[in-house]
């Protein structure tokens, strides 16, 4: 029976083994799948893809915003949970009174 150590050697190199076929498959598989998207007339934006991120600052809710945090983070103040930034200003010992807008 093989040892810990040459069995484990014997994983890494599966291991990289399988990540050079994953490399080397890669290309053709983008190719398969840009070939397909364009016979469907499929976009990013149809399968659902980040289509340029969370814009910063944005409210989940629908309250216009109150205060504006020292990077620019926007907060209405509503009930539930504080922003990072609302918690750290209080645990300070300010007021958030100089961050209303």
């Amino acid at each position: 029976m093989a040892s810990y150590s040459e069995l484990m050697a014997q994983a890494q190199n599966l291991m990289a083994q399988a990540e050079q076929a994953r490399k080397d498959e890669l290309a053709s598989v983008i190719a398969d799948i840009k070939a397909k998207m364009k016979q469907f007339g499929i976009t990013t934006a149809d399968l659902g893809g980040a289509s340029g991120g969370k814009k910063a600052g944005k409210s989940k809710s629908g309250a216009p915003a109150k205060y504006r945090g020292p990077n620019g983070e926007l907060w209405a103040g509503g009930p539930g949970r504080k922003p990072e930034w609302v918690r750290a200003v209080l645990a300070s010992g300010k007021s958030l009174d100089s961050y209303l807008i």
